[in-house]
């Protein structure tokens, strides 16, 4: 792995022993993914009531066509959970704690992914970030947690020790890349692969933690809390600016349609699924049931969308 001025501190404070990387089979998955999201955004709002005919002798509409996708990557979710304990053997406390960020990622990506590049940089006005802005600092946040969860769970300072640092200091920080800088350039599509890069190596180095590790003494926000506390606020903070995303985009009056929502909630299916994965030391047929239903969903939704422009 290319050691970049971005990963490095992430890289230098954890022990490469723990590194539980991304399944290939869900590399594969998400580039199906993006194709099926762009099927679903191509669907005419108009056309949603059209006849789908999907399979055997009944008829459905295309707007379950899309609803399908759902099904699907539910079921993936339960049939990847149910391999897993079938294989035995426990992630830990650490991956336990980091997996809700993958859903929280693919929540983010469902009310990002129908954006244009001057969607995200319309001023709402009233002093309010900008959703560039908002993204630049998602990114950033993802990135600043990562680096300073590795070093604070090396320290091994005790919670309550008068001797815990009360900051990580300003060198430590000299090459973080700003969030109203570099973080948020490019285009949007950009931006979020920025944030998948570091979401995935996060979890990648910091899920295999031992959990004595997770009670080491650390900082956020200037209080004193263990190093699990940072390890679930990775989630929440990705919760936060998506509900600030959202606030933005009713303030620009920027109204969804129907298959954007539906966008939306097939990509939070698909992140519970892929959550179920991330930080798993040995997840590889788990992986390929998920990698099988987005195969599938990728084939359902071409078929749904002929349907739509038939």
């Amino acid at each position: 792995m290319t050691i970049s001025i971005q990963n490095a501190p992430l890289l230098e404070h954890t022990d490469p022993a723990w590194a539980r990387p991304l399944p290939a089979a869900i590399q594969d998955a998400r580039t199906d993914l993006a194709a099926i999201v762009v099927d679903i955004l191509a669907i005419p709002e108009s056309t949603l009531e059209r006849a789908w005919p999907w399979t055997g002798g009944g008829e459905v509409d295309v707007r379950y066509g899309i609803y399908h996708l759902h099904e699907l990557f539910v079921r993936a979710e339960v049939d990847a959970s149910r391999s897993l304990r079938s294989a035995g053997g426990d992630a830990g406390l650490a991956a336990a704690l980091i997996a809700p960020v993958g859903a929280a990622r693919w929540d983010l990506h469902g009310v990002l992914a129908p954006l244009s590049d001057a969607d995200i940089d319309a001023d709402p006005g009233g002093g309010e970030w900008s959703i560039r802005r908002t993204l630049g600092h998602i990114v950033n946040g993802q990135r600043a947690h990562g680096w300073s969860t590795a070093w604070w769970q090396e320290q091994g300072f005790a919670i309550d020790d008068p001797d815990l640092p009360t900051s990580l200091g300003d060198a430590f920080w000299a090459n973080l890349p700003d969030d109203d800088g570099t973080e948020k350039e490019g285009r949007i599509d950009e931006i979020r692969s920025r944030l998948d890069e570091i979401v995935d190596l996060s979890a990648e180095r910091l899920a295999g933690m031992p959990e004595d590790r997770l009670g080491h003494g650390a900082r956020w926000g200037g209080f004193a809390v263990p190093v699990s506390f940072r390890l679930g606020r990775w989630s929440s903070h990705i919760r936060e600016h998506t509900t600030q995303v959202e606030k933005t985009l009713a303030m620009l009056g920027r109204v969804p349609t129907e298959p954007e929502r539906l966008v939306r909630l097939t990509l939070a299916a698909y992140g519970r699924a892929e959550a179920v994965l991330l930080g798993r030391p040995e997840v590889n047929a788990a992986a390929e049931i998920v990698r099988a239903a987005v195969a599938e969903a990728r084939s359902s939704i071409a078929d749904t969308r002929r349907a739509a422009e038939a």
